[in-house]
């Protein structure tokens, strides 16, 4: 097996230090012996979340595509939230294989990028609104003296409170029909539905695993 590897890192300071990448490399060597797999490449990605240019990835996805390799990551939970990547590597029509999640098929990668493309969408919508609206009401946006004093006033608050309610909510809508299709297997249960999730690599709106009282939570917002 031909395996391509992709390696990323969020900040020039990890880049540099070599921090998150050493335990990355080491799961995708380990995954490659267990599957008698050759690397014949390595590219890694230094970026900001904020930026979606990734030309390391689409030169890992051109070499994947023209040597008939399969691109190998080391955890597909840093990249659930990831919709660049995710929908770079939907339509690239690359073999993938994440070294954490073996099993994950194109089924998984595509449910999550249409779930990270919504959700980034929709915080950046509601946020809007939810400030605008918080302005029409005569709250003052921003304040000189920083956020802990903001905080500590109790003042101003309002618009983040609805940011964060709605971006659950529709983290919530957008998971529904993942709930849906888990239900329809018999997978009902607060404990089954988090070990699914988790094991799907989805994650909660505040980027974190499942557990019994978020998928609670998660139920209660579906309705």
């Amino acid at each position: 097996m031909k395996l391509v590897s992709y390696l990323r890192v969020s900040t020039k300071k990890q880049g540099d230090s070599g921090l998150g990448l050493e335990a990355q490399r080491a799961a995708i060597e380990f995954y490659a012996a267990q599957r008698q797999g050759n690397v014949i490449q390595t590219f890694v990605e230094v970026e900001s979340g904020k930026l979606n240019q990734r030309p390391e990835l689409t030169e890992a996805l051109h070499l994947a595509k023209v040597t008939g390799a399969t691109l190998i990551i080391a955890k597909l939970d840093r990249l659930s939230r990831n919709a660049a990547f995710l929908l770079a590597l939907r339509d690239s029509g690359v073999r993938f294989v994440a070294a954490d999640m073996p099993d994950a098929n194109d089924l998984t990668v595509g449910i999550m990028a249409l779930v990270a493309q919504q959700e980034r969408e929709a915080i950046s919508k509601r946020t809007k609104e939810a400030l605008a609206a918080a302005k029409a009401r005569g709250v003052r946006l921003g304040n000189p003296n920083g956020a802990q004093a903001l905080a500590m006033a109790g003042k101003g608050n309002a618009a983040s409170l609805m940011a964060i309610k709605a971006t659950a909510d529709t983290h919530a809508l957008n998971l529904k029909p993942v709930v849906q299709a888990l239900a329809a297997e018999g997978k009902t249960s607060l404990g089954a539905v988090a070990q699914a999730l988790n094991e799907r690599g989805m994650l909660t709106p505040r980027g974190g695993r499942w557990h019994k009282t978020t998928v609670r939570n998660l139920f209660a917002r579906i309705g």
